[in-house]
């Protein structure tokens, strides 16, 4: 006997406001069965033995060592910016002075 009916079915669809056909309504009724039974079946499996997990392997992050390398100098660079001034880039003004 199915566990979600056809008016349950409609009922979710006006809530969606999602247009739904009557052939529609069997079919998603019939679908939506099958996904319940389906979570129960998971539900039937988990026992008090077996721990919650959020991935089926252990999951382990690997980043390099990281380790300081000498940076460009302010010379290197502004070589190739168009405007440089006080050892900044040079840019132009966006902004009003009240800001």
């Amino acid at each position: 006997m199915p566990s979600i009916s056809r008016d349950e079915v409609a009922h979710l669809a006006r809530l969606a406001r999602l247009a739904v056909t009557e052939d529609e309504l069997d079919l998603f009724a019939g679908q939506l069965d099958q996904i319940v039974a389906a979570v129960a079946q998971v539900g039937e499996v988990a026992g008090q033995d077996i721990p919650p997990t959020s991935h089926a392997v252990p999951l382990t992050n690997v980043f390099r060592r990281d380790l300081a390398r000498p940076g460009l100098t302010p010379r290197q660079a502004l070589a190739a910016a168009p405007a440089a001034e006080d050892d900044r880039f040079r840019v132009p003004r966006i902004l009003g002075e009240e800001a």
